[in-house]
């Protein structure tokens, strides 16, 4: 039997083929999303602790999210018009600065307040790169590749070093004092010099290209936001639920390890094998779910991977044990999964030369709702109960975000993102 005909050599020529015919910026944004998500899955197990640790409440904690969200979220039209008319790569580079200016403030913070600094630095950097990375995405993948190609980048790139990020910090911690700011504080300068090292890769690496009509008049970011909206009919439903999936960055995540550790007593090593396990689902499903996606459609496979999600939060309530608790951060991989398929829905919504707009407007709504939920959901945590945080998710994304979900038409096979005029200013 020939070699080609087995199984594993099939699937290597594959993989082999798909980063063969991909555009040399994808790659870059593959490696710098992995060195990004290397940098945060180091601190993300203890950033809420250090906050609270530092002498902030639930609720200030919810206020601290909510503070940089809201900011991050407004800038979202400006960074769009300026992406759609001047190319990602200097947004991409100033939101790196933003990241390194967050994580050097938190290795200095030695009171809560200050922290509120850092945490819109944060917010403003990962909105502002992100919005770079998801045009560049966006536009360089066909159809056929695009929800592969952004599992790839990701969840099983960017998760392998996150996988290797919390392990990391684990020892660091432990080496320097334990769950405590002085143990938590070195964490911050790993994660400066990890991002002074992406800035570097996309400053000399990263093309000027750009998909673009010529302009003539100057920038409105307000008219020419809106005229992407009234060129979808579909634009309307979208916001609504791209701003619920996006909900668990700021109603869920800043919570989840702290309900952990106080609530169910988890110490640092099961905190940082929680995050190290979803890393490790996102490697392992990542593709599968991908290369289904874009072949069976998009929807088909997020109402599969969404109840998963659910399932991860109730598992930590529920949580009689450690082990349980570990596969709850297990399962709450499928969030990071779920999220490529459902960005490869937004970027086929609309036509390459629409796509910083149309990401700035996502980003005004999904900011604004998360920054409002942030701050109910550190009220719910101190007022009324921990766990309530995590079921109010559950019942707005049950009960809104699914049947808007269904009411969308299946994008695989849109045409509007193969209508895009590239030029590229080396």
């Amino acid at each position: 039997m020939e070699n080609s005909n087995h199984p594993q050599t099939n699937v290597f020529q594959n993989a082999v083929s798909f980063l063969g015919r991909q555009q040399r910026d994808w790659k870059v944004t593959v490696t710098r999303t992995s060195l990004e998500r290397f940098a945060y899955q180091m601190v993300f197990p203890y950033l809420s602790i250090y906050i609270i640790a530092l002498g902030a409440t639930a609720t200030q904690l919810g206020i601290i999210n909510s503070i940089g969200m809201v900011i991050a979220g407004l800038l979202g039209p400006v960074t769009g018009g300026f992406v759609d008319r001047n190319g990602p790569k200097k947004v991409y580079l100033i939101g790196i600065v933003f990241l390194a200016i967050s994580y050097l403030t938190y290795g200095l913070a030695h009171s809560w307040i200050v922290t509120v600094i850092a945490m819109i630095a944060y917010w403003v950097g990962f909105a502002t790169s992100i919005h770079s990375c998801a045009t560049i995405c966006g536009n360089c993948l066909v159809n056929r590749d695009r929800a592969t190609g952004m599992m790839i980048c990701e969840s099983v790139a960017a998760g392998i070093l996150g996988m290797v990020g919390p392990l990391l910090a684990t020892w660091m911690v432990t080496r320097s004092g334990g769950i405590n700011p002085e143990g938590i504080r070195p964490l911050f300068i790993a994660a400066l010099i990890i991002t002074i090292g992406s800035f570097i890769v996309v400053l000399t690496q990263l093309s000027n290209q750009k998909w673009t009509k010529e302009y003539s008049n100057k920038p409105n970011f307000i008219k020419d936001s809106l005229q992407v909206l009234r060129n979808n009919s579909y634009s309307k439903r979208w916001l609504i639920i791209a701003a619920i999936t996006f909900l668990p960055t700021g109603m869920v995540f800043p919570f989840s390890q702290v309900f952990a550790h106080e609530i169910k007593g988890a110490n640092e090593i099961v905190l940082g094998a929680m995050v190290t396990g979803a890393a490790l689902a996102s490697i392992a499903f990542a593709v599968p779910a991908g290369r289904l996606a874009d072949r069976l459609g998009r929807k088909k496979v997020l109402f599969v991977i969404f109840p998963l999600f659910w399932l991860s939060n109730l598992l930590l309530i529920w949580s009689p044990n450690q082990a349980i608790l570990l596969i709850s951060g297990i399962m709450q991989g499928f969030f990071y999964i779920s999220g490529p398929i459902n960005s490869a829905i937004e970027r086929e919504l609309v036509s390459a030369d629409q796509m910083g707009r149309w990401i700035g407007i996502i980003r005004v709504f999904r900011m604004t709702l998360s920054a409002l939920m942030a701050l109910l959901a550190g009220i719910i945590w101190d007022k009324i109960g921990p766990q309530y945080v995590f079921l109010t998710f559950i019942g707005l994304d049950l009960l809104i975000k699914m049947p808007l979900l269904i009411s969308v038409p299946e994008t695989l096979h849109s045409s509007l993102t193969s209508k895009t005029r590239l030029t590229v200013n080396d």
